[in-house]
């Protein structure tokens, strides 16, 4: 029973991460490519396609976060400590740019329109940034002695957590900008097309160096990938990321709004699936697993009931916005302001 709850947990609180991923992930890129559209008109409107969603998208960040304090409490007490300083400096970006978000469009002036401009791009660099950092520090390894953390203040500051900081921030902005794509038309539209095109290529490569630099990191990621008979099953990962690129840049040339998005989020998925593969058991590598950070099997039963009602809620609500605000959103049409 505690090894089946375990992993049903296990896979809530990734599926949740994920979620907060590619939800906020688009959310965040619309921000990230500001310095790249210039006009007022235009940063109003990219705004006005996330206005209605970008709060409720980070629903999925606390649920991942309360379900690892609850569930996994020794991976919260781990992880918290080796990365409190990104953790903080994400926390803080989300809630500058949040300000942010709110303020541009009542911005008296020119100058403080530019000012909230900047700190609403700024915020969404950090706190991607410092996304990626994290997700680097977290793979690379984190030092533990018995069942607490042993690092250093600055462990999560390495070449490895700063080119997946890198690689998240493109990331981003390729989901920003196939987003763009989907929501907007006109001279943004095809200003979105062009940044993606050149994002999707920014993309991949990130994907590719750092897939080629996790085998270096860790004898068991270099185990996982590419000893035998692993490499035959987890061959078909690489395999789908080449076909959901092909069929990227295709549908960009195609002019396909939905096909070029949903192929941006099947990179991210594949992406977050061979992480998986290469971490799995581990909730904190690479000394903890999932079983050895779960809580009592009673604990796990009696939050899984609550969970039960409140997944579907949020997944419902989410639906329902989404399809409410569907469509295109046309410049001068009603907005968040």
């Amino acid at each position: 029973m505690s090894l089946d709850l375990t992993l049903i947990w296990a896979f809530l609180i990734a599926t949740a991460v994920f979620l907060y991923v590619v939800m906020d992930g688009f959310d965040l890129g619309v921000g990230i490519l500001f310095p790249a559209i210039r006009g007022k008109a235009d940063r109003d409107l990219m705004v006005n396609t996330v206005a209605p969603v970008w709060d409720g998208n980070e629903t999925w960040l606390i649920l991942g976060g309360g379900g690892l304090f609850a569930v996994f409490p020794l991976a919260y007490a781990t992880i918290l400590p080796a990365l409190y300083m990104p953790l903080i400096l994400m926390l803080l970006a989300l809630v500058f740019r949040g300000v942010a978000f709110e303020m541009r469009f009542r911005a008296a002036t020119l100058r403080s329109q530019h000012a909230w401009d900047r700190s609403f791009s700024w915020g969404s660099y950090v706190a991607t940034f410092c996304q990626g950092i994290c997700l680097g520090a977290l793979v690379q390894g984190i030092r533990v002695e018995g069942r607490a953390y042993a690092g250093g203040w600055w462990d999560w500051l390495t070449p490895f957590s700063v080119l997946t900081g890198i690689a998240l921030v493109g990331g981003y902005g390729l989901l920003g900008a196939c987003w763009l794509i989907w929501k907007t038309e006109g001279e943004l539209q095809l200003r979105a097309y062009r940044l993606a095109r050149q994002l999707g290529f920014v993309t991949l490569a990130a994907i590719a160096i750092v897939s080629a630099a996790m085998p270096i990191l860790s004898d068991a990621f270099r185990a996982r990938w590419l000893s035998w008979p692993n490499i035959a099953l987890a061959a078909p990962v690489p395999a789908l990321v080449a076909v959901l690129a092909w069929r990227f840049f295709v549908a960009l040339e195609r002019r396909a709004e939905v096909t070029s998005f949903l192929c941006a989020l099947g990179l991210f998925l594949m992406s977050y699936i061979g992480l998986g593969i290469s971490l799995w058991p581990m909730i904190v590598p690479p000394a903890i697993s999932i079983w050895d950070a779960a809580t009592h099997p009673s604990s796990q039963a009696f939050l899984l009931a609550g969970a039960v009602v409140l997944v579907p809620m949020i997944l419902v609500y989410t639906a329902y916005v989404y399809w409410l605000f569907r469509g295109k959103v046309a410049a001068g049409a009603p907005g968040y302001h």
